[in-house]
């Protein structure tokens, strides 16, 4: 990447604008987005280890088109050996359906069929499909009114042998947003719609060496770290997250040889950082890759409260730079808001961008669904120093060190995130941010993330430069 305009102070990514370049990519799909990290994602997407938006939904859900989700160090041990075999489990072109029995009831539906974007839960007995319920079904409803009352029984099922153009055509010539998946004996395996037909011709799943989905999980730097980490690598984890704070500390570095000394076969991911000089110290340590980021997420007060921090494209860009000299790579963690952002953030050398309190507000975050005055669907997002996240993390401790702990808590408490009715879930998310990472690339003339960092131009603009860029929703 080279400045258009040589910058004299440091820069984020609304401070900073790419300049299209001369090239002969022809079509937006001639773009390989695929990670040159060792991470084997085939997009650069990332969702951040927080407990409220990253959970086995958006792990499997996010791993299924090609990105890779990373599970929260403050979950216990055994839940997170259970989700990592439950998204090694799940298929790689069908959806994981939502199911109840004809026996339950409108009141568990309701409770249910958001988990997933679609809207829709599959009625099964023996282990068949029996009928579809949507929220429309569940309506004007008694809660206690039992599904096979309401649920439809004209139903259409599809072959687990199926591709995804053939599906998508069964399913548009009979009229179905969706249709369950069965195998040879009529029973139900999955659930799939024509957006995820689609979806399947134009990502790629991001798979370990056994074709199963790919997950990460975070470790703290406190405790017994060599043993967790042991047991995350043993569990199944494809990517291990050495994550706090500050990671420019004598424990961080402790912790990474430690892990080191385990000899993993995984690629080991450390941080937060923002200086060349504290991602030389972790890469030598024993990091793989470097997370860039202290204050740029949208959960986190750490600037306000403590002055520390850095704006992220400056760091982004220094970072990439020193850890390229050592052949290693960095991720850029927060204050990424629209597609744009995205894409300057592999501009300035990131290999992935890592998304936090934007994929909050989806259907497949973990966070209870709500409803606000007016009606409007949200959900709650915390930051990881919030009071609620030290509450959960010092769960295990006695009174007086969780109320001493509870004054120094750095974070905002919580944020409500809408549910956007145009884009619910994850996916509908990442098909917004994924089609602006390709344009940008073309823009650049690059077919390959690394292409786009090397040819990539980038210049310094005004605030009103940055508001002339930005899209008009009503008259002036």
């Amino acid at each position: 990447m080279r400045f258009l305009n040589s910058p004299s102070h440091d820069l984020t990514y609304d401070d900073v604008f790419m300049v299209p370049g001369a090239s002969a990519v022809a079509s937006r799909m001639d773009v390989d987005l695929s990670s040159h990290d060792g991470t084997g994602t085939t997009i650069p997407i990332v969702v951040a280890n927080m407990t409220a938006i990253s959970g086995r939904r958006m792990a499997e859900t996010i791993a299924r088109r090609g990105g890779m989700a990373v599970i929260p160090q403050d979950i216990p041990l055994d839940v997170v050996k259970n989700v990592i075999t439950w998204v090694k489990e799940r298929h790689t072109f069908f959806e994981t359906p939502v199911t109840l029995s004809p026996d339950e009831t409108v009141a568990d539906a309701i409770d249910l069929i958001n988990k997933r974007s679609h809207g829709a839960l599959i009625v099964v007995q023996d282990k068949k499909p029996v009928g579809i319920v949507s929220e429309a079904d569940c309506e004007r409803v008694d809660r206690f009114t039992q599904l096979h009352s309401i649920m439809s029984k004209d139903l259409v099922t599809v072959p687990e042998t199926i591709n995804p153009r053939d599906a998508f055509d069964f399913l548009n010539s009979n009229r179905r947003k969706l249709a369950p998946v069965v195998n040879a004996k009529g029973e139900l395996v999955g659930i799939l719609t024509r957006l995820g037909a689609l979806r399947a011709t134009l990502y790629t799943p991001s798979l370990d060496a056994n074709k199963r989905l790919r997950i990460a999980c975070a470790v703290g730097i406190n405790g017994d770290v060599a043993a967790k980490a042991k047991e995350l690598i043993d569990a199944g984890a494809d990517v291990l997250v050495v994550d706090t704070a500050h990671g420019h500390q004598v424990k961080m570095i402790e912790a990474l040889k430690l892990i080191r000394a385990l000899s993993p076969k995984i690629p080991i991911v450390a941080g937060n950082v923002v200086t060349a000089e504290g991602t030389r110290d972790l890469i030598a340590a024993g990091a793989d890759i470097i997370k860039v980021g202290v204050g740029p997420g949208a959960m986190c007060t750490t600037r306000m409260q403590t002055g520390v921090g850095r704006p992220q494209f400056s760091a982004v860009l220094e970072c990439a730079a020193e850890a390229a000299k050592h052949g290693k790579h960095v991720w850029a963690d927060g204050g990424v808001r629209h597609p744009r952002d995205v894409a300057l953030a592999l501009a300035a050398g990131a290999s992935q961008v890592m998304i936090g309190s934007w994929f909050a507000g989806t259907l497949e975050s973990p966070s209870d669904l709500n409803r606000d005055s007016n009606g409007r669907l949200y959900k709650e997002s915390f930051g990881m120093a919030s009071a609620r996240a030290v509450a959960a993390r010092t769960a295990s401790e006695g009174a007086f060190d969780r109320a001493r702990k509870a004054l120094f808590e750095e974070g905002i408490s919580s944020s409500r995130m809408y549910i956007n009715p145009a884009r619910p879930g994850v996916e509908d998310l990442l098909d917004e941010i994924i089609a602006g990472v390709r344009s940008s690339c073309t823009y650049a003339g690059a077919t390959s993330l690394s292409d786009f960092h090397e040819k990539a131009v980038v210049g310094i603009q005004s605030a009103s430069g940055y508001a002339e860029g930005r899209p008009l929703h009503t008259s002036w």
